[in-house]
């Protein structure tokens, strides 16, 4: 399975592809993917970045009253193998 710094770029380039403006941000347990959904997108390229988007961990759509939309992806990032992964508040 490639990194998931790679497995991110990849996806926005599949993204960028299909003709979307991706962002792609580094967070602390993830990498996210963004990319601005134009009005005109056909039903064809929907069907396409959903298919791209299936290869995320998550993924979702924010739509604004404005009539704004913006896909997201999130690639999770290695969980360390060793010592306590839960985090703070998940200790038993």
């Amino acid at each position: 399975m490639p990194a998931p710094e790679v497995s991110a770029e990849a996806l926005a380039a599949r993204l960028s592809a299909l003709g979307l403006t991706t962002r792609v941000l580094d967070h602390t347990r993830h990498t996210s993917i963004e990319a601005e959904v134009p009005e005109t997108l056909t039903v064809e390229t929907w069907r396409e970045v959903l298919e791209v988007l299936a290869q995320a961990d998550r993924f979702g759509l924010l739509a604004t009253s404005l009539g704004g939309r913006t896909l997201w992806a999130a690639v999770n990032k290695a969980v360390p193998a060793t010592g306590d992964v839960r985090g703070p508040g998940h200790q038993r």
